[in-house]
């Protein structure tokens, strides 16, 4: 898949520590290579990974479990936020989950996080749940997630 500035491939384990470079400039808790690499390799993971040039601006990670996917993280860098690269890569993990026979795509995104949800709403999720105090925040109260779902079966059509 191709933007104005960037294409979408799927993730390696050689990218793996540009990845968490990217996570890092984005959470307080970032994973590490490793942790990344481990999480490629585990049975029913995908990551997909946009490439503007030799530069990776962003990269989706989910896995599918029978009917049913799950984003484990997104991440996009500051430089390329607001240009619709996080869009493109949701739909693209979407469209990956459906090709892997999933049906629902679930994630979740700290409730103080406005700009997340209103994307994550604006491509059709519901929130269906909350976990209190889910995310923690450094010098401060730790923040609930919000559980998402996206029904796959609408997007197919």
């Amino acid at each position: 898949m191709t933007g104005p500035d960037f294409d979408i491939r799927p993730v390696t384990s050689g990218a793996a520590p540009r990845l968490a470079h990217v996570h890092a400039a984005g959470f307080e808790d970032p994973w590490g290579a490793d942790a990344i690499r481990d999480i490629i390799a585990m049975p029913g993971t995908f990551g997909l990974m946009a490439m503007s040039g030799d530069d990776i601006p962003g990269f989706v990670l989910a896995r599918v479990a029978g009917d049913e996917a799950e984003i484990l993280t997104i991440a996009v860098a500051e430089s390329h936020r607001r240009r619709g690269l996080g869009r493109r890569l949701i739909e693209a993990a979407a469209a990956a989950a459906i090709a892997g026979g999933a049906n629902v795509l679930f994630l979740e995104v700290a409730e103080d996080n406005p700009v997340a949800i209103a994307l994550y709403r604006s491509l059709g999720f519901e929130t269906v749940g909350r976990r209190p105090g889910y995310y923690p925040r450094r010098g401060g109260t730790p923040v609930a997630a919000l559980t998402m779902r996206l029904d796959l079966a609408e997007q197919s059509r």
